[in-house]
């Protein structure tokens, strides 16, 4: 399955990224305070890694707050090592 055909939702009720994969959900959760997105959780089925779905999470939480004005804690290592390694989203980081 190529990573480009993974649909990455915003479920806002619940606080998340969400995308729905062979029937299991990965998710991203994330904290919303005075304008600052705190990632706090990447979860990726088992039977579902390697498959770049954590990364499509992250990478749409990214958007969402460039899109939004919003600074970024990434507290879940996953998130944070992302960030790292993409370094055009560096400049979301919260001080």
């Amino acid at each position: 399955m190529a990573t480009d055909a993974i649909d990455v939702i915003h479920n806002p009720s619940h606080s998340r990224f969400e995308a729905q994969v062979e029937g299991e959900l990965a998710r991203l959760d994330y904290r919303l305070r005075n304008h600052v997105m705190d990632i706090h959780h990447t979860e990726v089925p088992p039977s579902l890694g390697g498959r770049g779905i954590g990364g499509k999470l992250v990478e749409a939480a990214v958007a969402h707050a460039r899109a939004n004005k919003l600074r970024i804690i990434a507290s879940c290592s996953y998130a944070h090592a992302w960030m790292q390694r993409h370094p055009q989203a560096l400049d979301l980081l919260a001080t």
